[in-house]
């Protein structure tokens, strides 16, 4: 069973901080969790966010301003840490882009990051974890992220659509095969076999989908400095349009890649999910 570490009211609900062994990670893990106002015996839809590079399983929590509107909607938001925590792999702490907050969601087959960054398994354990002990409705669960979380929330709903029923993404990593996040990332986690990382790419999943969900919303920002370079949202625009995915890409000018972003559309998103799940 998870531990609680603390909690405080919020919305007129409650937001929550846990720690729990995680099998897929053989450590253990923090999460977050937001449970609006519900009465005894009502299950809710849950959303879970994947944050970005160097993030924690706190900082989505602390600057989106997510819990009015998750509160107002109805929503149990989770948020995950963003990679494994104390697992002693040699250089797991020298860059900000790999290693430590920066587990992108893949379960690694390289030596040494294989035995503990497994992040991918671990988004799906988790998931089993909150059904299990929180009034979350498994047939209501959405997902969305942010940068390398918005790449993580794409991969884990295009490969498991029955489990998240809802996705989005806030200037997503969609085409990290082309990016140098992605491709530092995959060759050090996933080794050279570039048909693993495909398996990790969603520009790549969605042009062999099946239009698997009702409709997709992406938000970007035009004055993002990494657009360009690494996020490559018009390769997922394309690969929606080639199987008749519907997307909606909307691009917002002058915004960056930061929280003040993430905090201008949030809502957007939940509502978006709110919609989608029912």
């Amino acid at each position: 069973m998870p531990e609680l570490l603390n909690e405080h009211r919020c919305f007129g609900g409650t937001q929550r901080f846990y720690r729990h062994d995680a099998r897929a990670i053989g450590l253990p893990m923090r999460y977050s969790v937001f449970i609006p106002p519900v009465k005894a015996g009502v299950t809710l839809p849950v959303v879970f966010f994947l944050a970005g590079l160097t993030c924690t399983e706190e900082t989505f929590m602390a600057k989106a301003g997510a819990q009015r509107i998750a509160a107002e909607e109805g929503i149990i938001l989770v948020t995950p840490d963003t990679s494994p925590r104390g697992a002693n792999v040699p250089g797991e702490d020298d860059d900000w882009d790999f290693g430590s907050g920066a587990g992108f969601y893949v379960d690694a087959t390289e030596a040494p990051w294989a035995e503990h960054y497994r992040m991918y398994s671990y988004i799906l354990e988790l998931r089993e974890l909150v059904l299990a002990t929180l009034p979350a409705d498994p047939a209501r669960c959405g997902i969305f992220g942010h940068s390398m979380g918005g790449h993580g929330a794409l991969v884990l709903a295009l490969r498991n659509p029955t489990l998240f029923r809802s996705v989005s993404a806030l200037a997503p990593i969609a085409a990290p095969i082309l990016s140098p996040w992605g491709k530092k990332a995959f060759s050090g986690y996933l080794g050279v076999d570039q048909d693993r990382w495909r398996a990790y790419d969603a520009s790549v999943l969605m042009a062999a989908s099946q239009q698997p969900f009702s409709e997709i919303l992406i938000d970007q920002g035009e004055a993002d400095k990494f657009l360009a370079e690494q996020l490559f949202p018009d390769v997922f625009a394309a690969a929606c349009e080639r199987v008749g995915q519907p997307l909606d890409l909307r691009r917002h000018e002058g915004y960056d890649h930061g929280y003040y972003f993430i905090s201008t559309f949030v809502a957007d998103h939940l509502r978006f999910h709110r919609r989608q799940l029912g």
